[in-house]
């Protein structure tokens, strides 16, 4: 019971997984600003357009999309400015190798909270052709077939 509050979910990118194949996950710190985070908290975070590249050594989230925070003042955040990401030297490394390889992109899975602290799950994805998002259509179209036949048989 206290895991889950823990690790709390405040926005999913479920378009990520009808356009790419996922291949690995990691999880990465954020740096945020102030209303920043508030904004984060009350789950007001857009990541459909996201996507990760890496720059001198150093993982920067562009395209996500945090609303301004209503009771911000002056010193209200840039919605889709660029956010610095927090991954250990050894991954960094781990995925500057992965990127050389054609057609693989950094995209961003979920922000979550953890023990209060802003996280993104970004994923090591390739892109899905027309041909491949049909067949994970139809293939998720007969599990759902079969788990209605499975039901109705008991």
């Amino acid at each position: 019971m206290g895991n889950k509050s823990e690790h709390k979910i405040l926005a999913d990118n479920r378009k990520a997984f009808h356009d790419y194949e996922i291949l690995e996950k990691y999880t990465a710190g954020i740096v945020l600003t102030g209303t920043e985070i508030k904004s984060v908290r009350k789950g007001s975070v857009n990541l459909k357009d996201g996507f990760a590249r890496i720059e001198e050594g150093e993982v920067w989230l562009y395209n996500v999309h945090i609303s301004p925070y209503e009771n911000g003042n002056r010193y209200n955040h840039e919605p889709l400015r660029n956010r610095k990401l927090l991954l250990k030297k050894q991954e960094i490394n781990k995925l500057i190798g992965k990127l050389k390889e054609s057609g693989l992109t950094l995209v961003p899975i979920n922000m979550h909270l953890e023990h209060g602290f802003a996280k993104v799950e970004i994923a090591l994805a390739k892109g899905k052709t027309l041909h491949d998002k049909r067949e994970t259509i139809s293939k998720k179209t007969a599990k759902r077939e079969i788990e209605k036949a499975m039901k109705r048989n008991y």
